[in-house]
């Protein structure tokens, strides 16, 4: 118990209304330094750096799903002792800002080229400093408990020193290099662009055969993008394939363009899609490019940076990509040379997820990483065990990536963003600056104009935000990270590259420190209620901040966790957000009846001897809560650790022990002071366990309760250690069965919940439970008979250990249709099951395959049901006829 207990209980609101309060809460914490992480103290480190959003990014739902189970897993190692620092910042965003930049821009009448580099990059920052870093707010409404003191930003001085020295050390190593490659090119950006910027999706297009050569020497190819066949430098069949053995090695003539192109032969052509034949334009497809390599061919680059047609000497030249589709098509049709065309014709095309256009497949000079010694250094880290993937299914997935990466493209021709540290000079020299080198100067010597891909700097964030290259407090106190919590779905754009350059950078670390993280946390996507991928044109997206508006950040935190199963996708709807706020106002109300009733937070528990079995069962049950969501939230089990505090929450102590403690509370004296210490014990340690998940609530109702000071900084609770007493839960269980079939009657009966009858309670000092007597009458609303009782009706309660019968006086309250209508559905669900056994009874086969404990079983269910059946009978027999 944490010292602050014993102080003064503070008045708690007439309602819950989450809007009052959060904001202030909020503020309060920061304020306060709780989320302030301290490099110099002794308390064992847990450290979590937040995957930077981008600085023209909104909280989606996916934000606050991900961001909710990294702030259960801070706050709750910032309860349990460690020196928790979750940092927080933002990612550049190359592509996404420039191209926000260029759009005021042109809004304005202005092309960003004739404004010219220094000045475009000074209105980016401009429009960083006005406009980016809205998500920040935002985190805090969903109640982040980041250290606001160590927020990064990746084109900070630090970060960007960082950049500029990783870059030097990897060109030095013969890590880095210049190279023309294919790369995913956006002709509107005019930029090289990264696979996770591309998003593929099912366009309505046209695939159109046609015929190269004449005659018996003709072959015929289809393509979905016929303007690319002027760069068209070989076609290939199969070299099983029969049909073509003829022309192997021959020459044909392109169309259109006077050159005379080989035929050859290669494994990858599927001999039985299409004609068995294909095209192949090396710079322009990514499977041409690798058949172009294999086979020498020339690559020949027929659009230019626009996606426009260029240097093939033909008359499409200067037609934009689309327009030369069609004039391409009519010139072949001309010439007789269109065998067939399919239109429309489905088909997944790439786009860019920032521009929306169809990308390009592009040959173009470009930066790569040499990814082959730091790809097999990354998936080493994993196989040997310094770094856990989580679920460990996972592990695969990561394994699939990592093992087949290719070099890595890292230049974009852009103007924000980490410019490439190269300079050229007027004689072909080229020379990598490092941050602390002078670069040279003189005539002819310039700076290369790409700019590093923001997964670049990216790739570094758990050491740059650290302070790396320099030797930092930080550095030394919380890398490596303890966790990385991420989606599956960037496994490979993200988490590979930081394991790939965490590695490389921290190499001087022993082997186990120079990771960045020591577990892969992965989980999935949010989706719609009906498992659905959430998406704008299928209408079912949602907003989290209109949520949290209506139900407040508590309700949405809790649904989202609630859904939680590692790596796989979560569900949500409004409805389960509603129902979490409801949660939310059942404990709120049950704090406040506890409060109201002298509720106290004791500092020792009295003797369990003293004690009942109802408290000894809701302490013994709050035990097992405290060990079940330890275990779930150290096996990052959230939605299970969720739903174990929801249970116990709501079926438990709200349901049965708020209800058993009135009756305790009624008797007055010692028992009374004994109830309300267990209740506010219990409530302690459920609010504490409630907190990393709903912060705001508990943040309330702890305070309020126990005068002490936050629940931010309260001990994580522990389990008591007290042998847990089965006898007295075995004897709460029946009580609870006792009660709930008594309701069950009378609900039956059509009786009004609070309309209470006389009744006798027979059998319930020879099982042991007399004490609980007065409970089974306040909560079934059954009165003490009295003289001159009759009773009109009964009903028999089967329990463990035997059967308690309620003889009750329902005259003039008993609706006699009602039971009539109870009792027919039990008999009919008796004789259902007395068939059911004579039928298994009866067969011979059965009874020769069966073991006999089986047999026994069923003979004894047969037996139950005949007895049941005799009787409800005979109770319908006595019941009045009128």
């Amino acid at each position: 118990m944490t010292q602050t207990h014993a102080a003064q209980q503070r008045e708690l609101p007439s309602t819950w209304n989450p809007a009052d309060v959060e904001a202030e809460l909020y503020q309060r914490w920061v304020a306060a330094g709780y989320f302030t992480a301290d490099a110099n103290s002794d308390k064992p480190p847990f450290s979590i750096v937040i995957p930077p959003p981008n600085v023209t990014g909104s909280l989606h739902i996916g934000h606050a799903f991900e961001h909710t189970l990294m702030d259960i897993l801070t706050r709750r190692r910032r309860m349990q002792g460690y020196e928790a620092l979750w940092l927080p910042g933002m990612d550049h965003a190359s592509i996404a800002v420039q191209a926000l930049v260029e759009r005021q821009l042109r809004d304005e009448g202005i092309d960003h080229r004739d404004l010219g580099r220094e000045e475009f990059v000074a209105r980016v920052w401009q429009w960083k400093e006005k406009h980016g870093g809205a998500i920040l707010s935002q985190m805090r409404r969903l109640g982040d408990s980041v250290d606001w003191s160590r927020e990064r930003f990746t084109m900070d001085a630090v970060l960007s020193r960082a950049v500029q020295t990783i870059f030097k050390r990897l060109y030095d190593d013969g890590l880095i290099y210049r190279a023309e490659r294919l790369v995913n090119w956006s002709p509107q950006m005019r930029t090289a662009i990264s696979d996770i910027e591309v998003e593929h999706r099912e366009v309505e297009g046209e695939l159109v055969s046609m015929r190269y050569g004449d005659g018996e020497n003709s072959i015929v190819v289809a393509t979905t993008r016929i303007e690319t066949m002027l760069g068209d430098t070989a076609v290939a069949v199969h070299p099983d394939d029969e049909r073509y053995r003829h022309l192997v090695g021959t020459e044909i003539e392109l169309p259109l363009t006077g050159r005379k192109i080989p035929i050859i032969t290669d494994e990858h052509v599927d001999p039985e899609f299409g004609t068995g034949a294909v095209k192949v334009t090396p710079a322009h497809d990514p499977n041409d490019f690798e058949i172009g390599k294999r086979h020498d061919l020339p690559m020949l680059t027929i659009m230019d940076e626009q996606g426009r047609i260029a240097h093939t000497g033909t008359q499409f030249d200067g037609m934009d990509r689309f327009e030369a589709r069609v004039a391409v098509r009519e010139a072949l049709s001309e010439q007789g040379r269109i065998v067939a065309e399919k239109r429309p014709y489905l088909h997944s095309v790439g786009h860019s997820s920032r521009s929306k256009e169809p990308i390009e497949p592009r040959l173009s000079l470009q930066w790569f990483v040499k990814v082959g010694p730091l790809a097999e250094a990354a998936g080493d880290a994993v196989r040997d065990g310094r770094v856990a993937v989580h679920p460990p299914e996972m592990a695969k997935r990561y394994f699939d990536w990592v093992d087949n990466l290719h070099d890595w493209a890292i230049s974009r021709q852009l103007w924000w963003g980490h410019r490439i540290p190269i300079w050229y000079g007027p004689n072909g020299e080229v020379v990598c600056v490092g941050p602390d080198d002078e670069p040279p100067s003189g005539e002819g010597w310039h700076q290369d104009e790409d700019v590093l891909d923001t997964w670049f700097s990216s790739g570094l964030w758990p050491f740059s935000t650290m302070g790396w290259p320099a030797d930092t407090a930080d550095l030394r106190k919380f890398y490596p990270t303890s966790v990385l919590v991420t989606g599956y779905d960037i496994l490979f754009f993200w988490v590979t590259r930081m394991m790939m350059l965490g590695l490389y950078a921290m190499k001087d670390r022993e082997p186990s420190g120079a990771v960045p993280f020591r577990v892969i946390a992965l989980h999935g996507m949010v989706r719609d209620a009906h498992g659905k991928k959430m998406s704008k044109s299928a209408g079912n997206t949602v907003d989290p901040l209109v949520w949290m508006d209506t139900y407040g950040t508590d309700a949405l935190r809790f649904t989202l966790a609630r859904g939680a199963n590692p790596g796989t996708d979560s569900p949500i709807s409004e409805e389960w957000v509603a129902g979490s706020r409801s949660f939310g106002t059942k404990l709120f109300n049950a704090t406040k009846f506890a409060m109201m009733n002298g509720a106290r937070v004791p500092e020792l528990l009295p003797d369990r001897a003293e004690l009942t079995d109802a408290d000894r069962w809701i302490l013994d049950r709050a035990d097992q809560v405290v060990s079940d969501v330890d275990e779930l939230l150290e096996d990052f089990q959230f939605a299970k650790a969720t739903e174990a505090l929801y249970h116990f929450t709501w079926d438990e102590f709200c349901d049965w022990y708020l209800e058993l403690s009135k009756v305790q509370l009624d008797a007055g004296g010692r028992r009374a002071e004994q109830t309300r210490e267990v209740l506010g014990y219990v409530l302690d340690v459920l609010l504490r366990l409630l907190h990393p998940t709903i912060p705001f609530l508990t943040e309330t109702l702890w305070t309020s309760l126990t005068g002490g000071d936050s629940v931010v900084v309260a001990d994580w609770p522990k389990a008591s250690g007290a042998v847990a007493d089965e006898a007295a839960e075995e004897r709460i269980l029946a009580v609870q069965k006792l009660i709930t079939e008594i309701r069950r009657f009378r609900s039956d009966q059509g009786l009004k919940p609070g309309q209470r009858v006389a009744a006798k309670l027979g059998g319930v000092a020879e099982l042991g439970l007399a004490d609980h007597a007065p409970a089974v009458r306040a909560l079934a609303r059954i009165a003490e008979p009295t003289d001159g009782f009759t009773s009109s009706t009964s009903i028999e309660v089967g329990l463990p250990d035997g059967t308690v019968s309620v003889e009750l006086d329902l005259s003039g309250a008993v609706d006699l249709a009602a039971e009539r209508k109870r009792l027919a559905k039990d008999l009919a669900v008796a004789e259902k099951e007395l068939t059911g056994t004579d039928k298994k009874l009866n067969n011979p086969a059965f009874l020769d395959k069966a073991p006999a404990e089986v047999v026994d079983k069923i003979k004894a269910r047969r037996e139950t049901a005949q007895a049941d059946i005799a009787r409800i009978n005979a109770r319908l027999a006595a019941l009045p006829q009128h």
